[in-house]
């Protein structure tokens, strides 16, 4: 029996770790061990492990590591915390592999203490760019501390062989949040609007905005710019939380202070991963910065405007508008987003980042790979000289 250690910090990631988790469970020689941390154990944001124990996921550690408080200095701390939380969780379980995603510093933490274990990290999402947020530097570590690396694309997979890995640790898998659209039952907007009081008597933008680490200093200027922009539109406007980064809170408090003027608009801790992919799927245009507008959006067809640089350097399907911060160029995206001829270019678009099959390729190889000393001792693969 193979324990497979999983970690998950957030909403965003555990909606695209789900069809990996049920592929796991399926397999008589694997144990799933999941470990939850970050913002799942965080009330102020929306205490979302109770969502994991409602889809009936047993909780094998819980490592708390947030302050209530999203400065620098409190984003550095809380990552010492987690490296601390999770050196106790493996000094009580040891997985024979860990399983992180992304680009998060709760997951960079969880890696870390992995390290001195001798536990052998597989990294899903690796070799993107995000030019805009710390989460570049955070995910090109993970992928040095990883030794097994699932991507989703070819061009990623040659930037991680570019970074000195060795060429069988690479697996091409495509995104594994896309196998969610084959086993999830879409709501109808009316059933959306019911269950969650929400106004969508017209297709709504979807608006996600996170901080731009990178340019915190500059958050409530991009917020007011985003918000100034959506005034313009009579639409109802459905807000996703932002993540726990230096200037969320910000965020949060500019959108709260928006909604309370325009009765069209709201604000959700926590969709879930069913109601967020049907409610991308009846809007009008997706706003803001969320690498869901990249990964997600190509398969449903929706328009995308994305904001400033956190997801610049990502592989773009056609759906996707690049803007700067100004109210203006956001708003002149948004009326070319929402236009039929826009809509009618999209058509028979692909969705460049997978097939729907990466939860497959992933437990497949997490089964097979032997845990040896070739798996944990790792080679620097030289590329040619300049």
């Amino acid at each position: 029996m193979r324990t497979i250690g999983v970690v998950t910090v957030g909403r965003s990631d555990y909606g695209i770790y789900l069809p990996i988790l049920r592929e796991i469970q399926e397999q008589p020689d694997l144990r799933l061990h999941l470990m939850v941390s970050g913002m799942h154990l965080s009330p102020e944001f929306g205490l979302t492990v109770e969502v994991i124990e409602a889809d009936g996921f047993v909780i094998g550690d819980r490592v708390e590591m947030l302050l209530s408080s999203d400065t620098p200095e409190a984003i550095a701390k809380s990552m010492g915390l987690g490296t601390i939380g999770f050196a106790q969780a493996y000094a009580r379980c040891r997985p024979d592999i860990l399983v992180v995603l992304g680009d998060r510093f709760e997951m960079h933490a969880a890696a870390l203490a992995a390290l001195p274990f001798k536990i052998p990290i597989a990294h899903i999402h690796g070799g993107e760019i995000t030019e805009g947020a710390i989460d570049d530097a955070l995910r090109h570590g993970l992928t040095k501390l990883a030794h097994l690396h699932f991507v989703a694309t070819e061009e990623y997979a040659r930037r991680v062989r570019q970074m000195g890995e060795e060429p069988w640790r690479v697996v091409v898998s495509g995104a594994p949040s896309l196998d969610n659209l084959g086993g999830i039952t879409l709501l109808e907007p009316q059933d959306l609007a019911a269950r969650y009081g929400l106004p969508l008597d017209e297709p709504p933008l979807l608006v996600t905005y996170h901080p731009v680490t990178l340019e915190y200093e500059q958050i409530e200027w991009q917020v007011r710019e985003l918000l100034g922009a959506l005034e313009t539109f009579d639409l109802p406007v459905i807000f996703t939380r932002p993540n726990a980064d230096t200037g969320g809170r910000i965020i949060a408090r500019l959108i709260r202070e928006y909604i309370e003027a325009r009765p069209g608009a709201r604000l959700e801790d926590t969709l879930g991963t069913q109601a967020y992919f049907s409610m991308m799927a009846a809007a009008a245009v997706m706003v803001g910065n969320s690498s869901s507008g990249i990964i997600e959006a190509p398969s449903f067809g929706t328009p995308v405007v994305n904001i400033g640089s956190r997801q610049a350097g990502r592989i773009r399907a056609p759906n996707v508008i690049d803007v700067g911060y100004e109210r203006g160029e956001i708003a002149v995206a948004i009326r070319r987003a929402l236009s039929p001829e826009f809509r009618r270019s999209l058509q028979g678009m692909k969705n460049p980042h997978g097939d729907g099959h990466a939860a497959e390729v992933i437990v497949r190889r997490l089964r097979e790979v032997s845990l040896d000393r070739r798996l944990i001792v790792k080679r620097f693969v030289d590329g040619p000289p300049p």
